[in-house]
């Protein structure tokens, strides 16, 4: 299973939107995909369908208190997705893991043993606590969303350096697959500037597909449904499948689901 962390410590810049579209695109293609919900908002589990009551064990009880994968995973209305959902529960675990042992390999030994699927998306919370770290130190490699405006130049500066002390520290082998182009407006010069400064720096590793600024992407969560099934039609949901068809080609070849 590859597991891929979908991370930004900035907030806003599209994380969750990312996370729910882009494994209802990879699930659409034919993927077996399990959606990790690490943020204390649980907002990807809302977004893809998954009411309160339904959430009788979720990431909290995962990471907290040992509960097998199998026990938490939830099955979407979307045919090859799970979910692992949130409570708000997960607000109290960084706090509850700081005087745990491991605390950073709760994840990777949560899915050391995981065959069912052949790919994990994990939604990170908008900091760079013990939630993401348990996400970094469990994830083959990164995908970050960066909006395009000037702050999320200088929270990406950020996220690269925790990306270098993670890999010192806890995973060698984390890399970053791609940085995806959120919110983008072709009206607005400043997107123009933002979007040429990061591939100027960063190059090949931001992905050719950019995501739009589009309304629909903004209604489908209060549907509880993807924007790819709210409206496939529309242009967030037509970049969010270009998306997934440049993600899967970066994917290593001896990984790839058949």
């Amino acid at each position: 299973m590859i597991r891929v962390a979908i991370a930004n410590q900035k907030g806003g810049v599209g994380k969750t939107t990312t996370a729910i579209n882009i494994a209802t695109a990879m699930a659409a293609t034919g993927w077996r995909v399990l959606l990790i919900d690490l943020d204390p908002q649980g907002n990807a589990s809302t977004g893809i369908g998954i009411t309160g009551d339904q959430r009788t064990s979720s990431s909290y009880d995962l990471l907290v208190d040992g509960l097998p994968l199998s026990n938490c995973v939830i099955t979407s209305k979307i045919p090859g997705l799970d979910v692992v959902p949130a409570t708000v529960d997960l607000s109290g675990a960084e706090i509850e893991l700081v005087s745990v042992e491991n605390r950073t390999d709760r994840l990777s030994r949560a899915l050391a043993s995981e065959t069912g699927y052949d790919i994990c998306f994990i939604d990170c919370p908008p900091s760079l606590g013990l939630l993401t770290l348990n996400a970094l130190a469990a994830a083959d490699t990164l995908l970050v969303p960066l909006q395009c405006e000037f702050f999320a130049l200088e929270g990406l500066s950020q996220l690269l350096r925790t990306v270098e002390q993670v890999q010192q520290r806890f995973n060698p082998d984390l890399g970053i697959i791609g940085v995806a182009l959120t919110m983008f407006d072709r009206r607005n010069r400043l997107t123009d500037l933002v979007s040429d400064d990061v591939r100027s720096c960063l190059g090949a590793l931001v992905f050719e597909t950019v995501i739009p600024r589009n309304v629909r992407l903004s209604e489908a969560p209060s549907h509880g449904l993807p924007a790819l099934v709210y409206d496939h039609a529309c242009a967030g949901s037509r970049a969010y499948m270009a998306l997934a068809r440049e993600l899967i080609t970066r994917l290593p070849e001896r990984r790839k689901a058949a």
